[in-house]
């Protein structure tokens, strides 16, 4: 999907692609948002476009059972609750943005229940398992015969690995780290977040060692090509990307003898937010780390506190123990 920004003519369009494109347009330059949060939106609508389409119906002209039929289609076709609810926050948003721009003068979502969500607890990892990965690093990539190659794909994955579980980052701000964003004197990483918010996060020393060998492994492959990426690939995007990485995983998880079905980037992401909260670390800390605009994202990880607290009671209250 070619990249969009206000500049863009989409003037040719039909009414309901140009309205769509109009939309996406003013979340880019509006709000902000990510590549990866417009072609998202885009998914969602068009798939609500063409389930329109098949009851004759525009995107300036639908009403509340035209969004309750395909909340059915939906559920009829198995679809998760929590995709649903994505698809209906789109349209919510779309809609409203089609009234502030006179294209309709009525919100057909206003009366709309979206599904029910039970919000399961986060998939995570033990330290053990962690440690199990960090490890796997070590002989990933043996059947490569250049030792130079070979040493530089066992550094950028373990850099990869130190850097993901160091600091919490999404997988699209590691993959598209830029090297500059590991320039500054201090131990600390520049990423920019969502909606282009900028935030710094301090590594460990484990990370930053991981970090300084892969550099200089990075120089050997490279020489002289230059690259704005930490982790260059030879792909579109200039950077290693998510896929690839989310692979990388299912390596390491074998290596370790992990079951890779429980594992993906996000996991990693888990397991640095579980584990804090178990060692003492507040939630608001937390919040500022993971780079949440709301605490009440960062509330999903309260079972661990809930749990460290039912620990410290059991522990240390004189009648805890009888």
């Amino acid at each position: 999907m070619a990249r969009r920004g206000p500049g863009n003519d989409s003037s040719h369009l039909p009414a309901d692609a140009y309205r769509l494109e109009a939309f996406l347009e003013m979340l880019s330059a509006e709000r902000g948002a990510s590549q990866n949060t417009l072609d998202a939106y885009a998914r969602d609508l068009r798939d609500f476009g063409a389930a329109l389409k098949a009851r004759n119906k525009v995107f300036s002209a639908f009403d509340s059972s035209d969004v309750r039929a395909y909340l059915a289609l939906m559920e009829q076709a198995g679809l998760a609750a929590s995709t649903a609810a994505r698809r209906l926050s789109s349209i919510r948003q779309f809609a409203q943005f089609l009234m502030s721009d006179d294209v309709r003068a009525d919100d057909p979502c206003a009366i709309i229940e979206g599904p029910k969500l039970s919000r399961p607890l986060p998939k995570t990892l033990s330290v053990e398992e962690v440690d199990l990965l960090l490890r796997a690093t070590e002989t990933y990539g043996a059947a490569i015969s250049d030792p130079v190659k070979k040493s530089y794909r066992q550094a950028r994955t373990r850099c990869l690995m130190q850097v993901i579980y160091a600091t919490g980052l999404r997988v699209s701000e590691l993959v598209g780290l830029p090297v500059a964003a590991v320039g500054g004197a201090e131990q600390m990483l520049g990423v920019k977040g969502k909606g282009g918010r900028e935030r710094l996060v301090p590594l460990s020393q484990p990370a930053a060692d991981a970090i300084a060998h892969y550099l200089d492994c990075r120089k050997a492959v490279l020489g002289d090509a230059k690259s704005a990426f930490l982790f260059p690939s030879r792909g579109k995007s200039g950077h290693l990307t998510r896929h690839r990485f989310a692979q990388m995983l299912k390596e390491l998880a074998e290596i370790a003898q992990i079951d890779p079905t429980r594992l993906s980037p996000h996991t990693l992401r888990h397991a640095f937010a579980s584990h804090l909260l178990a060692n003492g670390a507040d939630l608001r800390s937390v919040q500022q780390l993971l780079g949440h605009a709301d605490i009440s994202t960062t509330q999903i990880y309260t079972h661990v506190l809930e749990e460290r607290l039912r620990e410290l009671v059991t522990n240390h209250h004189p009648l805890g123990k009888r």
